[in-house]
């Protein structure tokens, strides 16, 4: 299923996306990147569902992901945006100051045009993002509440979610108003990218 995902990549970007995942195995033998049981499954776990992300998105404006950790999506969608958009500019933040570390080397290693705060994203001044992601950070109503804050008004907010993003959205609608466009992932039949625009608190 994963070549379904990856059929239009070049070869260039492929390259680029196994530098990446040699680069996440080996730093997490240092760090908690991802969990150790994920390990063999990096590529198909975490690139291909990141591409995916990164697919569902708008193809130009500045790019902000939110709870970076191990680059997934944010260092992800960089090399994709690499070879087809090179000026499109990538801010990841992540609170962990190791994992910042990671990601700044993945950024020169891959020559990606990527911008990385070790801040708290409540912490940082409002982002103005066109297109703003998090993956495994929290919950859709307080990730609605950072979107608030960092995504320009005709942004565009990519949440990957498993099985339970209708309970989520169930209970985002009690705070927020928003247009949802529910995108199905074509590697794993629970999970979905929840595509949000017009977003304003209720």
């Amino acid at each position: 299923m994963s070549d379904d995902v990856l059929q239009n990549v070049s070869r260039e970007t492929l390259d680029s996306l196994h530098q990446f995942e040699d680069l996440v195995l080996k730093w997490t033998k240092k760090i908690n990147l991802i969990s150790k049981g994920d390990a063999p499954h990096v590529w198909d776990r975490h690139i291909v569902d990141s591409v995916q992300v990164f697919d569902a998105a708008p193809v130009d404006g500045d790019w902000v992901d939110i709870g970076s950790g191990g680059g997934f999506p944010g260092i992800v969608a960089a090399i994709m945006a690499k070879h087809t958009t090179p000026d499109r500019q990538f801010t990841l933040v992540d609170s962990d100051q190791r994992k910042c570390a990671f990601l700044r080397t993945a950024a020169r290693e891959l020559d990606l045009n990527v911008v990385v705060h070790a801040n708290r994203v409540d912490e940082l001044d409002p982002l103005g993002a066109a297109v703003l992601s998090a993956r495994a950070l929290d919950d859709l109503n307080s990730l609605l509440g950072h979107a608030e804050r960092h995504l320009s008004p005709e942004g565009t907010a990519l949440f990957p979610k498993g099985a339970s993003w209708e309970k989520e959205h169930q209970a985002a609608q009690k705070n927020w108003s928003y247009n949802l466009e529910v995108v199905r992932s074509k590697t794993n039949a629970d999970a979905t990218i929840l595509k949000i625009k017009e977003l304003t608190r209720v």
